[in-house]
């Protein structure tokens, strides 16, 4: 009798526990509406490609671009003279005579990238990375490696061009820097410590994170204008290689990094494609950039007699002397008198101020020049084209 009633009572417990499995079951997916695998589903599985969202796409294009533009970067090696001046050790003339100053030259070797423009050779890179070259060889990404000559460069721009001997090499495909977004990726490729000796650039991803950076002329008497700013690692040996675009388009020069120990920071700043392609058309066409501009116009620095004449309310700016007939600044609308206040959007304190804007800005035959002037108590913009200088015009 014991042994059914424990049998009956293990039965009961039995259903218990299989109505509160059922219970649990059944009330599970309202009190926790997590959506579980369906049958045959696994409980852990792969992200594909949608769910990794943008990376996953992000990274295909950039390594098309890669692929796309890395045929035409080339590694550059040059060879260079270094002068340096060696003092007498004596203060007496009579024995400077016999021991002077003199100069000694060493070879130096040195690095950089650069990329080929044309099929029939020629590369565009920095001035500084063959100045005062006496050779110069080119690697390519083939394998192949070739001797160059420099073809014409531009000092102020820190541009240069170099012709390697043969035909049907590969080119890059230019960008559009005026229409780049702060923000979008951006990728540099290039040869830093030399590291091109195995025939492949180097590649760095980074994003544009600035525009329009401006540095004027600097001690090497260089002017860096409407600089490209990036986070894309740039080290020593990457001067004169592309920054590109995810469609694999170059859009700028790497350039120079602002860097403490000469390693990349995060401070790179490239030249953009668009002043690199107006200064290669000048180079091309005639063998240097012509900035012997003119533009008509004579100014004078204010004085208080003109401020109280033109009732000019300020004290910064340079008045317009005189204009001369069918001059460009003649044929804007300026007019004699106007105080001209800016140039380009820098403003102008004084006449010496005014001419180093001009030559900050590198401002060429050809290019548009945008005046702020005030006029009749009005402030008005005024823009003129510089046109070829010559001997005997003023302005």
């Amino acid at each position: 009798m014991k042994f059914f009633t424990r049998f009956l009572e293990g039965i009961w417990i039995a259903l218990g526990i299989a109505l509160g499995l059922w219970l649990l079951r059944a009330l599970l997916p309202d009190l926790f509406p997590v959506r579980g695998p369906g049958a045959g589903d696994p409980v852990v599985v792969v992200a594909d490609s949608l769910s990794l969202g943008s990376s996953r796409v992000t990274g295909s294009l950039i390594t098309a671009a890669v692929a796309r533009v890395e045929p035409a970067v080339v590694g550059i090696n040059v060879t260079q003279v270094q002068r340096r001046v060696e003092r007498s050790p004596y203060s007496d003339p009579f024995l400077r005579l016999f021991f002077p100053d003199r100069v000694v030259e060493r070879p130096v070797e040195n690095m950089g990238t650069g990329f080929i423009l044309t099929s029939d050779g020629i590369v565009v890179t920095n001035e500084h990375v063959v100045e005062h070259a006496t050779q110069i060889l080119v690697t390519l990404p083939d394998g192949r490696a070739e001797q160059a000559e420099l073809l014409v460069s531009d000092h102020l721009s820190d541009l240069a061009m170099l012709r390697m001997k043969g035909s049907d090499y590969p080119t890059v495909a230019l960008g559009n820097s005026d229409s780049l977004i702060i923000g979008e990726w951006v990728i540099a490729l290039g040869n830093p410590y030399g590291l091109f000796a195995d025939s492949r650039p180097s590649v760095t991803v980074g994003v544009v994170s600035a525009k329009g950076r401006n540095f004027g002329l600097n001690d090497n008497n260089r002017i860096y204008k409407d600089m490209i700013q990036t986070d894309a690692a740039i080290n020593p040996g990457n001067s004169g290689g592309p920054l590109v675009n995810v469609r694999g388009e170059v859009i700028a020069v790497n350039t120079m990094i602002y860097s403490e120990n000469g390693g990349s920071v995060g401070l790179g700043f490239a030249i953009p494609v668009n002043r690199i392609v107006s200064i290669v058309n000048d180079l091309l066409t005639q063998g240097f950039v012509n900035r012997d501009v003119w533009t008509g116009i004579n100014i004078m620095d204010l004085t208080p007699a003109d401020l109280r004449r033109l009732g000019f309310p300020g004290s910064a700016g340079v008045r317009v002397v005189s204009l001369i007939q069918e001059s460009p600044a003649a044929q804007a609308g300026l007019r004699k008198d106007d105080v001209i206040l800016r140039i380009n959007g820098k403003l102008v304190d004084n006449v010496s101020r005014a001419r180093q804007i001009l030559v900050e800005e590198d401002i060429k035959v050809g290019d548009r020049i945008v005046l702020e002037v005030f006029r009749g108590g009005q402030v008005l913009t005024i823009a003129l084209s510089a046109e070829a200088g010559s001997q005997g015009r003023d302005g």
